[in-house]
């Protein structure tokens, strides 16, 4: 395969296919269709999607794949494609990365594959797949589209050759990445020296929540996202109690910078050992090679009271130096939980310095009934001490928090009553002019920003039109009622009163876990992490110019 470099070249390559085709042999007993979701491109790793190819023969004739003839006119920079491969669909029509069709091209001259593959089926499918560069530019995008397809029996125009906008993005976390099951549940923040911080769970043996072997590990990025330094370790209980790694699990993090000074703070709910599901007694004599497994919001999972073998421990990490290192934890369980509670814990994503330097993590637990809530907890000194909210609501648990132009702060909560419910169905919004004490319904609660319960992210980017310091709000979900599916963001020029539709941006539109997290990469550049189809962990960016329009 040739592929040429230089976008004049492949302007003129496309003609040339074109008279080819329109003098070649067509051939009708076959026909060609192409279908392009959208997904992103991704930096660091092999295997990206870009175009599936749909082969049907209208009469039972064996025939051969010579030739796939392609078009990346409006690609921002053809240089970020190092590879270009074709391989085979799974049993869920997905691309397989361990069945490539023949092997990969390296990018030369001319956008035909070459090959000569036997088909002695009716329908032929197989995906055309990019593998970029490590290191590129993350605003640049691909249009990869099919012209058609040579064939020993003659050749098959696309009639329709439309390619879809593609973004750019980095792979931060992979499957089996540095021995590590699954990366999951991703926390973002920006560090006053513009350092990228991006936080998870390290699930090293399944990608079960807890209880089990997961450490909350972090990356961090010196050049906006395009690169990302080695895993580090944040917290990590170790073998603590005379009980394995597996019966120490931390899970669920969330990241807070403080904007005053530059601290960072990383929180994480520890799990030590088992509770029986049915009593909540803590079960003794555990060992590596027990298989007792409960969830601290299943059943009796986490119970009330402060001690580590009756509830779920709440802990806090500090780094002082743009996090390169990190204190050991302290545990404010007693300093924030009520004891009646059966669980408290932090919400995933990350937390929020307000006006006035208060520091705010959005917060999660169980009632005295075992009931889900969500709430915040806050430092006024520099995070010294913590108090704890009074819960916003209940049947509610991930949630994260933006300060409005009016300093209320507004929580953003997962609903479970939005499970499988089209007929009402939009994330819980509330609002609190004093630090939680009270709560109020927001006017848009429940009646926008549809979920199928997943976690989501909000985030505020302020920034400067006109010499004039503006804001909007940002929003980060699976767009769907019953798939983790559509990850898309969504944009509110008025403090969330309302999230106009002809802005949002479609990320990624197969299915993933859906976790996301948003920053403020600086004024122009907003950054997204989540968990996408396409890997454990992605990051992209979208600009500022793309948001505000004419807003």
């Amino acid at each position: 395969m040739r592929i040429y470099c230089n976008m004049d070249k492949i302007c003129l390559f496309i003609l040339f296919a074109y008279v080819l085709l329109s003098c070649s042999t067509q051939s009708n007993s076959i026909s060609l269709q192409t279908e392009q979701p959208t997904l992103p491109v991704l930096a660091k790793k092999k295997v990206n999607p870009v175009l599936k190819i749909k082969l049907i023969r209208n009469k039972a004739e064996d025939y051969s794949l010579q030739n796939v003839c392609l078009s990346f006119i409006g690609t921002t920079d053809i240089h970020d494609i190092e590879e270009i491969g074709l391989y085979q669909l799974d049993k869920n029509g997905m691309i397989d990365s361990t069945r490539p069709l023949n092997a990969s091209f390296s990018i030369s001259d001319e956008p035909i594959i070459q090959t000569n593959i036997p088909i002695q089926t009716d329908t032929f499918q197989f995906w055309i797949s990019l593998k970029l560069k490590d290191k590129i530019d993350l605003s640049h995008r691909f249009h990869v589209a099919c012209l058609g397809i040579e064939t020993d029996k003659g050749i098959i125009k696309n009639s329709n050759p439309t390619a879809t906008n593609l973004r750019a993005g980095v792979a931060v976390r992979q499957h089996l990445q540095d021995n590590v099951h699954t990366s999951r549940i991703p926390g973002l923040i920006t560090s006053k020296k513009g350092t990228l911080l991006a936080i998870y769970d390290a699930r090293y043996d399944s990608d079960r929540d807890l209880q089990g072997n997961i450490d909350i590990c972090l990356n961090r990025s010196m050049d906006k996202g395009q690169t990302w330094e080695p895993l580090q370790i944040v917290l990590n209980m170790k073998e603590w109690g005379g009980l394995p790694e597996k019966y120490n699990g931390v899970s669920d993090a969330c990241i807070l910078v403080n904007n005053r000074n530059g601290d960072i703070y990383v929180a994480g709910l520890w799990m030590h050992g088992v509770l029986d599901g049915e009593t909540g007694k803590w079960i003794q004599g555990l060992t590596n090679d027990s298989t007792r497994w409960i969830h601290q919001w299943q059943k009796k999972g986490s119970q009330p009271g402060f001690d580590v073998r009756k509830t779920c421990q709440f802990l806090i990490s500090k780094s002082t130096d743009d996090g390169k290192t990190w204190s050991s934890p302290i545990n404010i369980t007693q300093q924030t939980k009520r004891e009646k509670w059966w669980l408290f814990a932090p919400a995933p994503g990350h937390g929020i310095t307000l006006e006035d330097g208060t520091l705010v993590f959005p917060t999660q637990g169980r009632d005295e009934n075992g009931q889900p809530f969500s709430n915040i907890t806050w430092s006024k000194d520099n995070g010294k001490t913590w108090i704890t909210s009074n819960p916003a609501f209940n049947d509610v648990t991930e949630c994260m928090a933006v300060q409005l132009s009016d300093g209320r702060i507004m929580l953003n909560m997962r609903d479970n009553r939005n499970r499988g419910n089209t007929k009402i169905n939009g994330r819980r919004i509330c609002v609190t002019s004093d630090l939680g004490k009270t709560w109020e319904e927001h006017p848009t609660s429940r009646k926008a920003l549809i979920e199928p319960t997943c976690m989501a992210s909000i985030h505020k980017h302020v920034y400067h039109q006109a010499g004039k310091e503006k804001s909007l709000l940002l929003f980060v979900n699976p767009e769907s009622y019953f798939e983790r599916n559509h990850i898309t963001l969504k944009v509110s020029y008025d403090d969330g009163n309302t999230w106009p539709e002809e802005n949002k941006i479609l990320l990624d539109e197969y299915k993933g876990r859906g976790y996301s997290c948003i920053t403020s990469v600086d004024e122009n550049t907003i950054g997204i992490l989540y968990e996408s189809s396409q890997a454990d962990l992605v990051y992209q960016q979208i600009g500022l110019d793309e948001l505000i329009g004419t807003n």
